[in-house]
């Protein structure tokens, strides 16, 4: 399993993806997921990667080596006019893969599907944010939805969706998406640290700052540790519930 998060802001666009990949409890390994395109002062294009290794990893290679080699028949990530037109390519590649792959043919549910977080910026446009499925279609985020997970979604989203607001800074913006990760870590083991992050500056035109969390990372321990005293104190600060002085039966 996997999370990864892309989040837009009014100042741009902040990634983080974990690391960890499993093949059952006794083999875990771990993998980059986030990958970066970039040519500066033309565009900066960040894909993330959820699913079947085997699937991801072509997809990547593949948009990598078409871009060393570009030719009509081939198209070229680096060459697309529009973010729009990237996201058709990735979702074209996407599907590619997983058609060769599988023995049936392309299958939402297949065990070589993968699900990918695709979000830059291009010369003459805005900064886009993606949500690519395995059968090569997508969404793009909104103001009404201005983040995408893939992966193991579940855990880390209710705190998303309280504490976000476009118009916090990239350091808040990382600082919420490690809180989200932390209540992920700990309730699923199939997601740990390292965790990679990228910040996209609005304009930009080029790869941004980019980072690895580690296991032993101080910033990391110190969010843990203040956001689980943080819940504690909130639950003990709300009323306690008052038991009625008799029950009620169900039949009165």
């Amino acid at each position: 399993m996997t999370y990864c998060v892309g989040i837009q802001l009014q100042a741009g666009i902040v990634f983080m993806a974990d690391t960890r990949t499993n093949s059952g409890v006794d083999n875990v390994s771990i993998f980059r997921k986030m990958f970066t395109f970039a040519t500066p002062g033309d565009r900066s294009i960040t894909l993330m990667t959820s699913g079947n290794l085997a699937t991801t990893q072509a997809v990547v290679s593949l948009l990598q080596e078409r871009s060393k080699r570009p030719s009509d028949r081939a198209p070229d990530i680096l060459q697309c006019e529009s973010m729009f037109q990237v996201a058709q390519l990735v979702g074209a590649t996407l599907k590619e893969v997983i058609a060769a792959h599988s023995d049936a043919g392309m299958r939402a549910d297949s065990a070589f599907g993968a699900t990918l977080i695709l979000g830059g910026q291009i010369k003459g446009g805005e900064p886009r944010l993606y949500l690519i499925y395995p059968e090569g279609n997508f969404i793009e985020a909104s103001e009404d939805t201005p983040f995408f997970q893939v992966g193991e979604t579940k855990y880390g989203r209710p705190i998303i969706l309280r504490a976000y607001d476009p118009a916090m800074s990239f350091e808040e913006a990382i600082k919420l998406l490690l809180v989200s990760f932390d209540s992920t870590i700990k309730a699923n083991l199939s997601v740990a640290l390292p965790l990679d992050w990228h910040v996209y500056a609005r304009d930009s035109l080029c790869t941004g700052r980019i980072g690895r969390i580690e296991r032993d990372d101080p910033y990391f321990e110190l969010i843990s540790n203040g956001w689980g005293g943080a819940l504690r104190d909130a639950f003990d600060a709300l009323p306690d519930f008052e038991m009625p002085d008799s029950q009620v039966s169900a039949e009165s």
